[in-house]
């Protein structure tokens, strides 16, 4: 008995190796997709600039990494007592004026460092066509950090601008790096704060802007549909978190289930499968830390990965490993 509509998956898209490098950029969906590599032992930078949701942002985000922007006071402004970027996300907002633009610099150099010279993957997640406009700037912005309404302009996009956006935009970077792989999502998180009605209308825009950007290079420029996973194959509020807009961990689980099901190889899937067993290991929450019992226990993790290392000397657990 058949109990849901599979979504058919993509059948082209290239396999995806620990060896790769990867730049996630875009909603707080490709923060969830990210740490799931991360937790696999994936090299992945996941959004240099914060949680970013329009297509405009993501652009701008890889504009300034790919020219190696420099964050000075001019690109910074205070509200309600703590200084803040338009261009990042919240996380990245600080009472202290230096401390924001040194966490943006930061970040801003590493993510150009790799997409300039090792990466192989980029994620771009789009979760809405709507964008705030800064009236006095006329930019658009990312983060609106909860300024009065007054202050922005909204609008929704249109797909020929989304699509010759990035038409301009990935030509650029291939400049530098000419076998870079692109992989497309739409984030399955409801926006119902455009209403749901115009919340359709706005992934609708960004799925068939994404369709002309792939066909544009389909060698290149790949579309995964987990959109569709989670409007189809999880058509129940039992897959939504409790504020019934966002998917669920299971959810979340079942799409990357369904990812990994075409994106890794036999020997991939092993490795990831290894991983697993070892985070299962690491996160083990010992009642007496210091015992004899507990140290025997972490010697015993240590060797696993060591011995999974001298196999895949890629992989790196230690940022994980307890302090003792």
């Amino acid at each position: 008995m058949q109990l849901i509509t599979p979504v058919e998956l993509p059948k082209d898209i290239p396999l995806i190796k620990h060896s790769d490098n990867l730049i996630i950029l875009g909603s707080c969906f490709a923060e969830n997709i990210g740490k799931q590599l991360m937790e696999r032992q994936f090299k992945v930078d996941i959004n240099p600039f914060g949680i970013l949701y329009n297509p405009l942002s993501v652009a701008a985000a890889l504009n300034q990494i790919i020219s190696n922007k420099r964050y000075t006071t001019n690109d910074i402004f205070e509200f309600k007592d703590s200084w803040h970027s338009e261009m990042h996300h919240g996380s990245f907002s600080s009472v202290n004026q230096n401390e924001v633009i040194e966490k943006i610099n930061s970040r801003l150099s590493l993510a150009n460092k790799e997409l300039t010279q090792s990466t192989d993957w980029l994620f771009i997640t789009f979760g809405s066509a709507y964008v705030y406009t800064n009236k006095s700037t006329g930019n658009v912005v990312s983060n609106c950090h909860k300024q009065p309404e007054r202050t922005f302009n909204r609008r929704r996009l249109s797909v020929n601008e989304i699509v010759e956006t990035y038409k301009s935009l990935l030509n650029k970077i291939r400049e530098t790096s000419p076998n870079l792989k692109v992989l497309f999502t739409v984030s399955p998180i409801r926006h119902v704060r455009d209403g749901l009605h115009a919340n359709q209308i706005s992934k609708s825009t960004l799925l068939l802007a994404i369709d002309e950007i792939c066909n544009l290079n389909p060698h290149h420029n790949f579309y995964f549909p987990s959109f569709e996973i989670m409007m189809d194959e999880l058509r129940d509020y039992r897959f939504y978190a409790n504020d019934l807009f966002h998917p669920s961990e299971l959810a979340i689980e079942y799409i990357w289930q369904r990812f990994s099901s075409i994106a890794f190889s036999k020997e991939t899937k092993s490795i990831i499968e290894e991983c697993e067993k070892i985070e299962k290991l690491l996160q083990h929450k010992p009642i007496h830390p210091q015992s004899e019992e507990y140290k025997r226990f972490l010697s015993q993790t240590v060797l696993k990965i060591e011995q999974l290392n001298r196999k895949y000397p890629k992989l790196d657990f230690s940022f994980n490993l307890p302090k003792t």
